[in-house]
């Protein structure tokens, strides 16, 4: 199941959703405003490689303020 990246036209808040098979956009609402008027937005996504070396980003030292760590890393989350 995928997750989207919302944000609400009437608050502007942004918010995610994980979208079962049969949901559409007219069933997403703002989780702050209740809102219907939302607009899905273009997001990246993460992608890990068994034996990469995750740390290895201009971001690796924590400069920028990004957490590289997750609990997928170590293979906790069941996806790998």
């Amino acid at each position: 199941m995928p997750i989207y990246e919302y944000k609400c036209e009437k608050c502007e808040v942004v918010f995610d959703v994980l979208h079962k098979s049969s949901k559409t956009i007219d069933e997403v609402v703002c989780p702050k405003c209740q809102s219907n008027k939302v607009k899905k937005l273009f997001s990246t996504f993460a992608a890990s490689i068994a034996g990469a070396n995750n740390n290895t980003s201009p971001c690796s030292d924590g400069g920028c303020g990004v957490n590289y760590s997750s609990p997928c890393s170590s293979g906790m989350c069941g996806v790998n």
